[in-house]
């Protein structure tokens, strides 16, 4: 979270759900963080002497500061949408595949659901079983197996 938010802020300054909106967007959509992860990483890199916070419009706006900056550009200080989606991900990149796995597993949600509605006890069994596979499967896959 802490690179992510000073990864945000390089792009300039911010207040709280606005960095969770570039936070989603950066991300391509992956990742929205909660304003209670957001707001208390605030506070702490502000405790820190990394980013400065103001009252601006009746909101707390946030800005890097000089060692924030430094922090952000550091070569291990990688956001991590880097590699792994967000915007401009074209076809066929990491980002793209992570979208695409996304929006998969919506749809067989949706048919689970649709089972679950107007299937009779069978197909309702059967499709318990193909889940708990599938699941297996992916675990098996991670595992390198």
């Amino acid at each position: 979270m802490r690179i992510a938010l000073l990864a945000a802020l390089a792009e300039g300054d911010a207040h709280g759900y606005e960095l969770i909106r570039r936070l989603e967007r950066r991300s391509g959509g992956l990742w929205r963080p909660s304003a209670g992860s957001v707001y208390p990483t605030l506070q702490l890199l502000e405790d820190e002497g990394l980013v400065v916070g103001r009252e601006e419009g009746g909101k707390r706006v946030f800005s890097l500061t000089e060692a924030g900056r430094a922090m952000a550009a550091e070569p291990g200080a990688v956001p991590p949408w880097v590699g792994g989606g967000g915007e401009n991900e074209g076809e066929g990149s990491p980002g793209r595949g992570r979208l695409d796995l996304r929006e998969a597993v919506g749809q067989v949600a949706l048919a689970a659901r649709q089972v679950a509605v107007a299937g009779d006890p069978g197909q309702v069994e059967r499709a318990q079983q193909i889940l708990q596979t599938a699941k297996s499967e992916l675990y098996r896959l991670l595992a390198g197996d």
